[in-house]
């Protein structure tokens, strides 16, 4: 009998053991899945809450101060006072393509504003590929995470556009440019 109630137990105990296991796995992929969930800062060290942008659509470009694509900025503060009622934009800086974004948060802000009248969002400098790629590229370059389309990153200046809904639309190169067609079709 005794026997009995200790297989019983065990079987029971690892049953439990499989329903948390899975329990923990969905919960993890549900959080690796939400854009909404994911942690980033602004430019002046402040935590960003993507949630606050549901019902707008959001466009992420990785941006650099010395590329031959920094213009692209004119367009995007353009697109943010023309579309800011159904778009956020925001500017991601990365040094990851050719050492063109050396600069400090301090400067790449002074930089933006006095160049480009800046004054959307742009967050602090990451890496968007490698080792150190940031969950916030993780979720944006790879299928398992957004559920559409895995791109990696080619260069600065590319885009990914996400729905007002936190949805992946898609990945958009630096040749494309922020007011082309290609991405306000998606636009109201």
């Amino acid at each position: 009998m005794k026997t009995n109630t200790i297989k019983t137990l065990t079987i029971s105990a690892l049953i439990m053991l499989l329903s948390f296991n899975q329990l923990l796995a969905q919960n993890t992929e549900l959080k690796m899945n939400d854009l909404y969930s994911i942690q980033i800062n602004s430019l002046e060290g402040n935590a960003i809450d993507l949630a606050e942008f549901k019902e707008k659509h959001i466009l992420f470009v990785n941006v650099a101060s010395k590329c031959g694509f920094t213009p692209q900025y004119k367009q995007m503060q353009e697109m943010h006072e023309k579309y800011k009622n159904d778009l956020v934009i925001i500017g991601v800086p990365c040094n990851q393509f050719g050492g063109q974004e050396p600069g400090t948060e301090e400067e790449i802000k002074s930089f933006c504003q006095k160049n480009y009248g800046v004054d959307f969002l742009i967050t602090e400098k990451i890496e968007v590929k490698g080792d150190n790629q940031h969950p916030l590229y993780q979720w944006l370059t790879k299928k398992e995470n957004n559920g559409v389309k895995s791109a990696s990153v080619k260069w600065n200046f590319q885009k990914y556009l996400i729905d007002a809904e936190g949805k992946y639309i898609d990945v958009f190169y630096s040749m494309t440019k922020p007011n082309s067609t290609k991405i306000t079709q998606y636009l109201n």
